[in-house]
This record gives structure tokens, C-alpha cells and sequence, in this order.
């Protein structure tokens, strides 16, 4: 793999080109124009064409991108295959509704299964396998690194089990304080606290525009 040095910003532009690059093989296109592509995801053509640059020479005047050789050199020169084996632990109402979306099947990858402690919510949900959380050592997918958690019950010793199965990356919904070992990344997401950044932030608008 060579190592690269790419801006953060572009850095997080890749997987929502990565996400559109996938949607046009999937749709049997085979090459696209920046401007094209542009009109997709609503970034300028200077910018992709920018942010491509960091990978090589990957275009050409007059063709554009080979479709196929731009998902190749995002998983070869990033060094991931964005094909993520994803577990879901907790199947309630938040977690359902993460099954229903499961959308970033372009993007990194796929929740294959899930786990939860309730017995009544195990089964086929949205195509996807739930399981007791009895067996989570013994059913989680080999090679699965990340883990979405929406429980309330037992996080941190759900958190201690997920580490003991090979999970170094864990998206947590749960709100609770948790610990990981070194190496271990946990993503905390708020919805709260997000849209009590937009409330401060429209309000702060409309209080100058007045």
C-alpha cells in the first residue's frame, strides 16, 4: 500500500464518492465525467477533480474516470476494502430502525447480523439474522471488527464481551459512559446533543437577522 498524505476535508469526501462510484456499477455505468459525478453528490468538479488527484493520475481529458479503477484505487491505495462485516447489538425500536435503513451497503459494508437479550425480538428482522445474546461468541461473523450498540442494559459488560470477540470498533448509541482497552475505538453518537447545536445555531442566526 503507498502512503498518502490527504487533506482531512478530502479524507471525508472518499466514502460519499466511494458510496456514488458503487451506485453507477451497480447500475452498470462504467465511467463518469467529474461534472457528472458532480451533479450526483453536489460537490463542485474543481473539488473532485482535486481530491481524486491525491490518489494518482486517475482521469482522462475528454473520457473521464474509469469507474471500476476508481473503486480499486480507494480500496488498494486506502488500504480498506469498505466491505465491513457490521454487528448490531439490540434490536429495539432504534436498532429496528437501522436495519430498516442499512444503507451504507456502498459504503463500508453491511450489518450481517445481530444480538439481543430478548428472545422475542430474535429472528428474521429486514433480512437480517437476530440472534441471543448468549451467542455472540459463538455466532458473531469471523473477521467482524465493528459493532453498532443501541442497548441499555449491561453496556459495559456487552462493551468487555465485544472486546473479547475481536471488536475494535464500536458505535455507541447508548449514551452510558463506557471503557475500551488501548486500541479500541468507540464513536459516540448524540442525537440530543446535535440538535441542541442546530437550536443554539438557528437561533444565534435569527437573533442577528433581526
Amino acid at each position: 500500500m503507498t502512503t498518502i498524505s490527504v487533506p482531512k476535508a478530502t479524507l471525508q469526501r472518499y466514502p460519499i464518492y466511494l458510496k456514488a462510484l458503487r451506485r453507477l456499477k451497480k447500475n452498470g455505468i462504467t465511467r463518469i465525467m467529474s461534472k457528472d459525478l458532480s451533479r450526483m453528490i453536489d460537490i463542485e468538479p474543481t473539488t473532485i477533480r482535486r481530491d481524486f488527484s491525491f490518489l494518482g493520475n486517475l482521469g482522462k481529458q475528454g473520457y473521464g474516470y474509469d469507474v471500476e479503477k476508481l473503486i480499486t484505487v480507494f480500496n488498494q491505495q486506502l488500504g480498506v476494502e469498505f466491505d465491513e462485516k457490521i454487528i448490531l447489538v439490540g434490536a429495539g425500536n432504534l436498532g429496528r430502525a437501522l436495519l430498516n435503513y442499512n444503507k451504507w451497503d456502498h459504503v463500508v459494508g453491511e450489518i450481517k447480523c445481530g444480538f439481543d437479550a430478548d428472545d422475542k425480538k430474535c429472528g428474521s428482522q429486514f433480512g437480517i439474522e437476530i440472534y441471543p445474546m448468549d451467542q455472540l461468541e459463538e455466532l458473531i461473523p469471523e473477521g467482524c471488527h465493528i459493532a453498532i450498540l443501541t442497548i441499555s442494559h449491561d453496556v459495559q459488560k456487552t462493551v468487555d464481551r465485544l472486546v473479547q470477540c475481536g471488536i475494535t470498533g464500536i458505535v455507541d448509541f447508548t449514551h452510558q459512559h463506557i471503557s475500551a482497552p488501548k486500541g479500541v475505538y468507540i464513536k459516540a453518537v448524540d442525537v440530543v446533543s446535535s440538535i441542541q447545536e442546530l437550536v443554539f445555531i438557528t437561533n444565534s442566526i435569527d437573533k442577528a437577522t433581526k
